[in-house]
C-alpha cells in the first residue's frame, strides 16, 4: 500500500516539512556526487554505527570531531538510494504537514527530531554490538505517523495497491492504514531479531525497529507536546 495523499487541510504553511524535505534531497544529492569510497567514509562518519555509539556510551573517545550521540540527528538526513529517500519524503510530505499544523513550527522541529533520536536508540538497542551504519529519515517520520494516527484516526488515506500489473485506488482510514504499517514492522523487528545485520539495518537493509519505535514515541510525544490543545485558526509558533 502506498498512501498518496489525505483529505485533511492545514491552516498553516507548513514551511518546517518543506524545509526537511528539502534537507534530505540537498543531502542526497550531495551523496550522488561522493564515489563509493567517500560515501563508504561519509555514511561511517555521520551515520549511527552501534558499535561506536555504543562505546561512546562507555566513556570512549570514538571521535575527536564531534560527540558520538550527534549521529543520533544526523543520520536521519542521509539515505541509501533513491527509492529510500523517496518513499520516506512521500511519507513525510503526506503526513508531516497535518501535524506541523497542531504542534505549531517550533515545536514540530523539536517533535520531528526527537522521534528520529529516539527510533534510532530502539534500533540501537536491538543492535548494539553492530559496525555497520544505520540511517534514513524513517524513524523520524514514523513517529509523526504515531501522532497522526491518534490526531486524525478518520482522515482517509488515498491508497495506491498493486494488483498485478493494475492498481487500484481506494480511500483508507487513517487508523487502518498506519495501524496495518505498524504491525507490520513490529512483526518483522521481531521476526528479525536472529537475522543477520546488512546493508546498515536490521535484515533485509530496513530499520523495522526504527520504524516501531519511532511510531511509539511520536504517539507518546505528540500528546505532551500539544497535539490536541490548539485548533484555532491562528498562525502556531
Amino acid at each position: 500500500m502506498v498512501p498518496l495523499r489525505d483529505n485533511n487541510p492545514v491552516k498553516i504553511t507548513p514551511y518546517i516539512t518543506y524545509g526537511l524535505i528539502a534537507a534530505n534531497i540537498f543531502v542526497f544529492l550531495y551523496e550522488l556526487s561522493l564515489s563509493p569510497q567517500q560515501l563508504e567514509r561519509f555514511f561511517s562518519t555521520w551515520a549511527v554505527v552501534p558499535k561506536q555509539l555504543t562505546a561512546s556510551f562507555s566513556g570512549i573517545v570514538v571521535s575527536s570531531s564531534f560527540p558520538e550521540w550527534l549521529t543520533l540527528f544526523s543520520s536521519q538526513f542521509l539515505h541509501g538510494g533513491f527509492l529510500h529517500v523517496a518513499g520516506n519524503m512521500l511519507f513525510l510530505w503526506i503526513f508531516g504537514n497535518n501535524v506541523e499544523d497542531r504542534l505549531g513550527h517550533v515545536k514540530y522541529l523539536f517533535f520531528y527530531l526527537a522521534c528520529g533520536a529516539l527510533a534510532a536508540l530502539t534500533q540501537w538497542f536491538f543492535s548494539s554490538g553492530s559496525s555497520v551504519p544505520s540511517l534514513g529519515a524513517s524513524g523520524a517520520i514514523a513517529g509523526v505517523m504515531g501522532a497522526y494516527i491518534l490526531r486524525f484516526p478518520q482522515a482517509e488515506i488515498l491508497t495506491l495497491i498493486p494488483l498485478g500489473f493494475f492498481f487500484w485506488t481506494v480511500r483508507l482510514p487513517a487508523f487502518f492504514f498506519l495501524g496495518f504499517w505498524f504491525v507490520q514492522q513490529a512483526l518483522y523487528g521481531f521476526a528479525s531479531l536472529d537475522t543477520r545485520m546488512n546493508i546498515g539495518m536490521e535484515g533485509g537493509g530496513i530499520a523495522y525497529w526504527a520504524h516501531a519505535g519511532g511510531f511509539i514515541f511520536g504517539a507518546i510525544l505528540g500528546p505532551l507536546m500539544g497535539l490536541f490543545s490548539r485548533d484555532s485558526d491562528t498562525e502556531r509558533f
